[in-house]
């Protein structure tokens, strides 16, 4: 099983994205936008990355997470409220 010790920091940086916004509305992120078209743009090494690991892919301009991606932004927010 991956963990978060596994990632670069560039996938981190998308859960980070994903977890700011469930933090935020109180809700579960399955999925982010990948490009806005207004300049923010996910790393593209990134997403490559979270697909290999079959935590994430890519569905046109979004980055939708799998059921092992959601768990591990359940893990980052335990790590980040210090459960």
């Amino acid at each position: 099983m991956t963990t978060p010790d596994d990632l670069t920091d560039a996938a981190l940086a998308v859960f980070a994205f994903a977890i700011y916004h469930q933090l935020d509305s109180g809700e579960p992120v399955t999925k982010v936008v990948a490009d806005d078209g207004k300049g923010h743009r996910a790393n593209r090494s990134a997403v490559e990355e979270l697909e290999k690991l079959g935590l994430a892919r890519l569905e046109g301009d979004a980055i939708s997470f799998s059921p092992e991606g959601m768990q591990m932004i359940e893990q980052l927010i335990g790590r980040l409220l210090g459960r």
